[in-house]
């Protein structure tokens, strides 16, 4: 059993991103699906699949890279708020990452969404992740 699936799916993301690989499968969950699905509308994966198999199924990402330098397009994914010390922000104080540059994942009462779609929308919620 894990503790935190969210930070067990970052960690999934990054280990592939550093290994080079085309695809990563991760096991699914509506969060994760959810956070798969703004990866991608933000540009950050080039696609996904999820898959029904078992009692959980499976998520697979297709990684992003630049067909010329190799280098993944996201950077950097860090989980902010944890189960020992979640964070919560309201719709005037969400963060920022690298001045407005990067996307901040927010899980609300209207779903899992980003900082600007959030702030249009007049909610806040828990800070996921940071990504950029």
């Amino acid at each position: 059993m894990l503790t935190d699936p969210i930070a067990d799916y970052l960690t999934r993301l990054r280990n592939a991103i550093k290994a080079k690989h085309r695809v990563v499968e991760i096991p699914a969950s509506n969060i994760k699906k959810e956070i798969t699905k703004v990866l991608f509308d933000k540009g950050y994966i080039q696609s996904y699949k999820f898959d029904e198999v078992g009692p959980q199924g499976t998520i697979k990402i297709a990684l992003k890279y630049n067909p010329v330098t190799k280098q993944s397009a996201i950077v950097k994914l860090e989980r902010v708020s944890k189960p020992g010390l979640r964070k919560y922000s309201g719709s005037s104080t969400l963060p920022r990452v690298l001045g407005g540059l990067g996307t901040v994942i927010i899980s609300t009462s209207k779903g899992v969404m980003t900082d600007k779609e959030a702030k249009t929308l007049n909610v806040g919620g828990e800070v996921l992740c940071f990504v950029y």
